[in-house]
């Protein structure tokens, strides 16, 4: 019998069918599993340049809160990685997210679409996003999310813009599964995704790994060529970052 990162016992058809019954309490849990709300570092103003001299940074990098081998963190886990940008950018990012994390969404609306622009889409970046789900629900997102296949990143991007409508609500299957069917899913293979345990058990392999070997315990955590970060950076602080390693 497997089980919830709750700790709740689990059959083999769970994450479709604990959907229904999971309680709003739980899946509006802090995206921490001490039970502590993750909170997102205050945004700082930028502060006006001097005359003929360049800007400022916006706000100044944060300090890491500790660091990890890149080699091991970038060694294959249970699941391919998902990634954007190129192989040979000279900084990679991993984060570590949880799809029911209000905290992962705010970055995910706030700071990641200039993220990509600026620093993805231009090459200097790499980007990989891997599951880490406190719950039934979010291995559920993530679950459709694989099953998107090549839509894996814009099936992750409708599932945070829209957590408010899935997360917590009253029938929370249902409201993934008119989601899912806006992605192409049908009710066959939205259940089907849902019922795949091979595919379950490999998501909470990728949530495993990450508390067990780089000592994940919160979401957002992001790895910058091997420092690690917690909390949902602004683009300000992430520049901050990013800037000096180009």
């Amino acid at each position: 019998m497997n089980r919830s990162p709750f700790g709740q016992p689990l059959s083999r058809r769970s994450a479709l069918s604990s959907l229904a019954a999971i309680s709003a309490a739980a899946l509006l849990a802090a995206c921490s599993d001490s039970g502590k709300e993750a909170k997102p570092p205050e945004e700082k103003p930028a502060e006006p340049a001097a005359p003929a001299k360049p800007a400022s940074p916006a706000a100044s990098a944060p300090e890491p809160q500790g660091s990890v081998d890149m080699a091991q963190l970038l060694k294959p886990g249970a699941l391919p990685d998902k990634q954007l940008g190129k192989d040979d950018a000279k900084v990679t990012i991993v984060e570590y997210a949880s799809m029911t994390c209000p905290h992962c969404a705010h970055f995910a609306e706030t700071t990641f679409p200039e993220l990509k622009t600026k620093y993805i889409d231009t090459g200097k970046v790499r980007y990989i996003l891997r599951e880490f789900p406190f719950d039934p629900t979010a291995e559920a997102g993530f679950m459709l999310a694989r099953c998107a296949k090549d839509n894996y990143f814009p099936m992750v991007d409708v599932l945070f813009r829209q957590q408010e409508n899935w997360v917590g609500v009253a029938n929370t299957k249902d409201a993934l599964l008119q989601i899912a069917k806006l992605a192409g899913f049908t009710q066959e293979s939205f259940e089907s995704c849902l019922t795949d345990q091979k595919l379950l058990d490999d998501v909470r392999s990728v949530q495993k790994r990450g508390a067990n070997e780089f000592k994940v315990d919160s979401t957002p955590t992001f790895f910058i060529n091997g420092k690690t970060y917690k909390g949902a950076v602004s683009i300000a602080e992430m520049s901050a970052i990013i800037d000096p390693l180009l």
